[in-house]
């Protein structure tokens, strides 16, 4: 089992929800973000001074997969995210030790989905 979570851009959002559902994957979780990599923020001119703004709005997506959806739910990430412009985000793979559901109590790939 494996726990995707990716940054990306919000415009490419429903772009990749859409692929992911192409490739059945349906369980996102998705949450509003703010951060900074090599875009180092952004500046604005306001009233003739220059203003720098520290953090960018971006989206992230929490996926927890079995191991058999990894490349398929990464590639739809890449596939939808993807514009070649500094900003696209990061993808992130960590390995799952457990997943719980809890209305059943159901652990292990059985308990993702």
């Amino acid at each position: 089992m494996k726990y995707i979570v990716a940054i990306i851009q919000p415009d490419r959002l429903d772009v990749v929800l859409d692929i992911l559902e192409q490739k059945q994957i349906h369980l996102v979780t998705v949450s509003t973000v703010m951060g900074r990599g090599r875009q180092e923020g952004i500046s604005t001119v306001y009233r003739s001074h220059q203003e720098v703004g520290n953090l960018l709005k971006k989206v992230k997506l929490e996926i927890a997969v079995n191991d058999t959806y990894v490349t398929a739910t990464v590639d739809a990430i890449l596939r939808g995210a993807r514009t070649g412009d500094i900003g696209d985000g990061k993808i992130f793979i960590l390995d799952l030790q457990e997943c719980i559901r809890v209305r059943t109590g159901e652990t292990g790939g059985v308990a993702i989905g």
